[in-house]
């Protein structure tokens, strides 16, 4: 199986899911370090789609445990009904954000053409935090913090619906690496539900080689691989410009070899890129070292390797 040439670039400029200003700037930052360039000299076919529009963040306190639920939906539902056009037109999305709330709508686009074509749907969600929030347990009410739960069917009904399917996805369908920020009552929760979970300690114990072999393992012809890659899923020291940094993450080496074993199955389909806040950075060196590390998942490497 060979990985699609056909890319399709979507930048959603938001951070109404988020609690710090800035990651609206995200798809921007990823242009200018080259991302299109960068993917073209590895003969891939890039579109770029240009950015979607929605509404403006209000800056608001949360309601019923919620921060900007309206908005958050419409820019969802935006991020879905852009992703899933790219699927059925034979392209690989890959949705810049924005926060990672915006995973709600691309993985929900991703579970609902996986259905219609019969492919087996693996998530791979890099990040430093799971995600798994909802609107009685979280601290803040951010909606970055609540998308894996929502896709599961824990959520406002607008959001659990919204790709014609309750639940979106299952948690066995998700495999979280680099987890090293969870919520007290989250922690609970998502081990209740049974996600399958490589948290930082699993990694300094394992490595990272064991860690990837164990995510990637079951993998096939029919399997769409999506890969939720959250940038403060790189340690700070590399990748500092985020709104929620969290030490101990992996390293340069570790995220390249990540990203190198994902290549190394050809079946990754969709790809979300978030939490890049441009406003926190240092001449837009963590958007240079994203985009790095997406080459790597892209098939860049050292050598010519079999």
């Amino acid at each position: 199986m060979n990985i699609n040439r056909k890319v399709s670039l979507i930048g959603v400029p938001t951070d109404v899911g988020a609690g710090a200003r800035g990651a609206s700037m995200g798809p921007e930052a990823l242009r200018v370090a080259g991302i299109a360039e960068h993917l073209a000299k590895r003969g891939l076919d890039v579109k770029d789609c240009g950015n979607l529009s929605g509404p403006v963040n209000p800056w608001q306190p949360p309601v019923n445990g919620y921060r900007h639920l309206p908005e958050n939906i419409a820019w969802n539902q935006a991020t879905h009904d852009a992703v899933y056009q790219e699927l059925k037109d034979g392209r690989m999305p890959i949705m810049m954000g924005g926060d990672h709330s915006l995973a709600l709508g691309s993985i929900s686009a991703v579970a609902r053409f996986c259905r219609e074509t019969g492919k087996k749907l693996r998530i791979l969600w890099l990040d430093a935090h799971t995600d798994f929030n909802t609107a009685a347990m979280t601290p803040s009410g951010n909606v970055h913090g609540m998308p894996v739960a929502s896709l599961c069917g824990f959520g406002d009904e607008t959001m659990i619906h919204m790709s014609g399917h309750f639940p979106a996805i299952t948690p066995d369908q998700v495999c979280q690496i680099g987890i090293r920020s969870v919520d007290e009552e989250e922690k609970v929760f998502v081990y209740e539900q049974g996600v399958e979970i490589y948290d930082m300690r699993y990694i300094d114990e394992n490595g990272m080689k064991h860690t990837m072999q164990k995510a990637l393992q079951g993998l096939d012809d029919d399997t769409h691989l999506h890969v939720s890659f959250d940038v403060d899923f790189l340690d700070p020291s590399i990748a500092p410009a985020v709104g929620t940094t969290v030490l101990g993450g992996p390293t340069y080496r570790e995220a390249h070899l990540c990203m190198e074993m994902i290549a190394d199955t050809c079946r990754m389909a969709s790809l979300d890129i978030v939490e890049l806040n441009p406003a926190l950075d240092e001449r837009n060196r963590t958007a240079v070292m994203a985009v790095d590390m997406v080459e790597s998942l892209f098939g860049k490497s050292t050598l010519v390797r079999s």
